[in-house]
This record gives C-alpha cells, structure tokens and sequence, in this order.
C-alpha cells in the first residue's frame, strides 16, 4: 500500500509549559507539583507530568509530555494499531498482534482509536474541501462499498492536476440530481473551470446544470465504442435484416465506417468531428423499432454515430483546453481511479464490508489523507492528538 506514515512521538517530561489558565484563560499560574506517569507504550514506561495552578480561579490540570494523554496509552501506541489496521490488519489481528509483542489491546480498543483518527481527518468533505484547495480542473467519479449487504455509493472528487485526493462522501444514490447536490459545493470552494468524469449520462447532465465544460475519461470512451463495433461488425458484413439495404448502403460501406469511427476515436482530432456528422447522416433515416421489434442493424449504427458525434466536444477537449496559469490536463480520469483504488478498495478488498456508513467513510477518508502527504508522510500526532 502506497503510504508513508509517521508514528507520534513520545517525551518524557513537558517542554513547553502553558501559557494561561486552561479553565479561564487566565495568565496568573505556576508550576505547583511533579508527578510520575506509568505508561503503556512501545519503548518508554514513565514520564513526567506536571500539575499547575491558577490564582484567578484556583483550579489546577495536568499538562502532559508530547504524546502522552489522560489515557493508560500512549499515542504512540495508539499510532501504531492505526497505521497496523490502515496496512491491512484487521481489528483483531491488530489486536492480536500488539498483544504478541507485549503490548496488550483489545479489539475494541483498536476500532474506536481508528475511528476516532479518522473523525479528526480535516477536511475532505464537500462542506470542507481538504486544505482550501483551489483547483481549475475537477475530477470526480464514483464507487460503492457493501455495507451490512447492501452497497453504499461513495462519491469521490480530485484535483486533476496534482491527483490530491479533496473529498470522499456517502452518496444516498447516483442519479444527475445525488450527484449535482455533491459536486456543487465542491466546485464553488475549488473554482472550478473544467469538470472531468467518465461518460455517464448523469455526470452529463451535472456538467450542464452547473455551466462547465466537460472532459470525459478517452479510455472508457475507447473502451465502449472498440466493444460495439466489435459486436457490430459480423452483422454489417453479411446485413441479414435488410435495412442496410433498405438505406441504400452496402456491407463494405458499413464495415468501412465502422473501421473509420475506431480510428477517429483512437486519434481523437478536434476536427475530425465532420466525419462523424456524415457518418451518421448516411444512417439517419433509419427507422426505429416498434411495440416488440429488435432495432435493426441500420438504426443501431445510427445511434452509435450520433451518441460519438454528441460526445465528440467532451472528449477531445484536452486537447485545447488551457487553465488560467496555462495548465492542461492528459484526457484521462486517472486521479479518481487511484484515488478510488489506493485510498477504497485497496483496503477494502480483503474486507467482508463494513459494518456502519460511517467506518466506511471515515477509514476511506483517513486513508486519502494519508495518501495526500506520501511526500512529507502523514504525522499520525495530527489525527490523534
């Protein structure tokens, strides 16, 4: 798994005393008592830790070293069964193996320490896009996730320039209205200029409503239309309904466009979208089926051409397309497929599902933060401090 983690740090006496009261804030306090600590963590027994004193309102707390809390545990500890779960583990084996080197944890114990990192994960919501991203380029694309049998929708949205992973959200279904109240917010926060997707229809419609152009992903597109013609072409080679015939059109001419349309989407040449206009005008007339009829090979072919020609625009606009500091993009959805595939379904493959909605997210989004600092590595002092 593509990660680079950070385990906390524990000190064994405070080194940075507090400035004010933490109960009233006020200034007035002194350093009062000096006690010792036992601790349950990988390589220190006993701290340090110090009681203070507040003159304005008499209260007295306990200021911690580095990496130490009110808990028996250290963060230290703690890190290590995240980062264990995070790797691939399950609870209990997380558990069981802490507890084989002498550090013992219960299964439970490691749940709520995963889940309770994953809370603290900033950012990564469509309310909250992960760091005040600002992006040009969009990406978003979905997945689905079981969850006690039945699968959840997983929306996930990236900055196509850098593949930063900026958000990761349940999605109650992935119809064009779910998934326009999602992207929404998302591209109002980034500023959004260019949204790019597969070639869904409902990612379509989203595209529309909110006024951006549109790339759609080249290799699903390539993909799709090697398959149909694939499955097209022994039909057009012998037209056994007649309807090509009915047209005017003769088996070579079908084959030769079908032929024609593969290499014009393996180029993908901003004008070449001529052809694809007179391909399907020499399938236009072609009459559809009625109450019980299979369409016929004529107007199948018309609606292959039409469907490529309508979509040409989204898929050769990288083009051309220039973001405002001169940035370009590849054509390709790439950054939601590994964010999808490194962050998901990496950690979910050897998972029988989750158990809440909330896990789902919340493991999925703890692991996308991760993701997102593999250069530096992802100080886990931040998720569980």
């Amino acid at each position: 798994m593509r990660l680079h983690m950070i385990l906390p740090n524990v000190e064994t006496e405070v080194t940075q005393a507090p400035r004010a009261c933490r109960w009233c804030g006020s200034q007035h306090i002194y350093r009062w008592q000096q006690v010792a600590k036992r601790l349950r963590d990988t390589r220190v027994e006993q701290v340090q830790a110090q009681r203070w004193f507040c003159r304005t309102c008499g209260r007295t707390w306990r200021v911690y070293p580095v990496g130490v809390t009110q808990a028996q545990r250290s963060q230290r500890l703690a890190g290590t069964a995240v980062m264990l779960y995070l790797l691939g583990l399950s609870y209990g084996a997380v558990a069981l193996a802490l507890g084989a080197m002498g550090h013992p944890f219960s299964k439970s114990s490691v749940y709520y320490a995963v889940q309770a990192a994953a809370a603290r994960v900033l950012g990564l919501r469509r309310a909250q896009v992960v760091g005040g991203v600002r992006t040009p380029a969009l990406a978003g694309d979905l997945t689905s996730v079981r969850v006690k049998g039945k699968w959840l929708p997983l929306g996930v949205s990236v900055d196509d320039l850098s593949g930063q992973v900026l958000t990761i959200d349940a999605l109650t279904g992935e119809d064009a209205a779910t998934l326009k109240e999602w992207i929404t917010p998302v591209a109002e926060q980034v500023g959004a200029r260019l949204l790019i997707t597969d070639d869904a229809d409902s990612f379509k419609q989203v595209a529309a409503a909110l006024g951006l152009p549109q790339q759609v992903g080249k290799a699903h597109v390539v993909r799709n239309t090697n398959a149909l013609i694939t499955a097209l072409r022994p039909a057009a080679l012998v037209d056994a309904d007649g309807s090509l015939c009915a047209l005017g059109l003769t088996t070579e001419q079908a084959v030769a466009d079908l032929e024609r349309l593969g290499a014009l989407v393996g180029e993908r040449d901003p004008g070449q979208e001529g052809e694809l206009e007179e391909s399907y005008r020499r399938y236009a007339a072609a009459r559809g089926p009625g109450k019980g009829e299979t369409a016929s090979l004529a107007y199948r072919l018309r609606n292959l051409f039409l469907d490529r020609w309508n979509l040409w625009p989204r898929l050769v606009r990288y083009r051309t397309w220039r973001g405002p500091g001169g940035e370009t993009i590849d054509g390709t959805n790439n950054g939601c497929e590994r964010g999808i595939g490194w962050w998901i379904k990496e950690r979910y493959r050897p998972m029988r599902g989750y158990k809440r909605e909330q896990s789902a997210v919340n493991v999925s989004r703890l692991l996308a933060w991760c993701g997102n600092q593999l250069e530096a590595g992802a100080c886990l002092l931040e998720v569980l401090a």
